[in-house]
């Protein structure tokens, strides 16, 4: 990301000859432990007493949900929250549809919310709500400081705020409002190249009875198809509830990232805002290694693979292909994208820094 230098975490350890299958849970938990144990133990430590609150900035599709997911399940299940603004703000959907909640709602804004739209305004904004159009600020902090006063005294993670550059002052007392007073807070500022975020949606096709979600180019099922007639690839659904269907592309996301360049370069800008506040640490996790970096400063398994076909025609069956995912990054740099464990070893190594342990 221009204008912020992400530097290059190292995660491989010299002279080991350790490898793992980040994609097999017991092998992660085994890997964490390699790479960062002695960091996880700390932070074990430090959460029986204390806790912390993060904020995840980083673009759409950047990783956000999975790195605090990925962290929360090493360090500790019950001591850690994510919390998602998006997922909060969509659940009310269903709140302003039953009416006998809707009052429970209205009641609780009586009292709590304090802002320039009135109640009437804000229940027919919840009502016709647009994914392009974001609520006010101070609408969410009203409904974020209901939720998490029901999650406990936790570490939380939390996705989705700051969401725009007029909510950056908002967060430096969010901890406040929500009664964290005493938590040291922190941005997590996540880089990831375009290109990434464009294939990720490309390539992205869905089970049209079940639902499974795949990637063609990255999550492959067991089984993929040919279409002759077209030319195309397909994958076979394995969900074992399923009745191996052909999965399909969702409408729009062919287009990647065209329909949501605003929105990233929205982002961007606020990524920029956020790292140059005074106060707050903040840690820089970045997805992707320049490939003539990668065998220095990352072992071979942690790059991301991505997956190409090819029909056999003798065998009358399609041959899956593993190779390294290389992708041009935001300034033209051959770049492999990394998986999610080593980006996670970065944020358990980096968080144990800002607090000291």
């Amino acid at each position: 990301m221009k204008d912020i230098q992400f530097p290059i975490f190292k995660t491989k350890i010299d002279n080991s000859s350790e490898r793992f299958d980040l994609t097999d849970f017991n092998q992660r938990q085994a890997y964490f432990e390699f790479k960062a144990g002695k960091e996880i133990e700390k932070l074990r430590e430090y959460l029986k007493n204390n806790t912390f609150i993060a904020y995840l900035l980083g673009k759409k599709s950047s990783g956000k949900g999975t790195y605090a997911k990925m962290f929360k399940e090493i360090i500790d299940k019950d001591k850690i929250e994510h919390f998602s603004i998006g997922d909060m703000v969509r659940r009310f959907d269903a709140v302003v549809a039953d009416e006998n909640k809707k009052k429970e709602l209205i009641y609780f804004l009586e009292k709590n919310y304090r802002g320039f739209m009135s109640l009437e305004e804000i229940i027919r904004s919840l009502e016709q709500r647009s994914t392009k159009t974001l609520l006010s600020s101070e609408l969410i902090l009203a409904l974020v400081k209901d939720e998490i006063s029901k999650i406990g005294k936790k570490a939380v993670f939390i996705d989705g705020f700051p969401r725009d550059l007029d909510q950056i002052s908002y967060s430096l007392f969010f901890r406040d409002l929500i009664e964290y007073r005493e938590d040291p807070d922190i941005f997590v500022l996540i880089d990831v190249p375009e290109a990434v975020i464009d294939e990720r949606i490309k390539y992205r096709v869905i089970c049209p009875v079940c639902q499974t979600s795949r990637n063609l180019k990255l999550l492959p099922t067991k089984n993929a198809g040919y279409d002759k007639e077209r030319d195309k690839f397909f994958l076979v659904c394995d969900n074992s509830s399923c009745q191996k269907e052909r999965m399909v592309t969702k409408e729009g996301d062919e287009l990647g990232i065209e329909p949501i360049k605003n929105r990233l370069k929205t982002d961007e800008n606020l990524i920029k805002r956020a790292f140059s506040l005074y106060g707050i640490p903040k840690i820089l996790l970045r997805n992707s290694i320049p490939v003539d970096k990668a065998k220095e400063f990352t072992d071979d398994y942690e790059i991301t693979p991505e997956y190409v076909y090819n029909w056999n025609d003798n065998d009358k069956k399609v041959e899956i292909i593993e190779k390294p995912w290389q992708i041009l990054d935001d300034e033209g740099v051959a770049s492999n994208s990394l998986m999610p464990p080593p980006v996670v070893v970065s944020l358990i190594k980096q968080i144990t820094d800002v607090l000291n342990l």
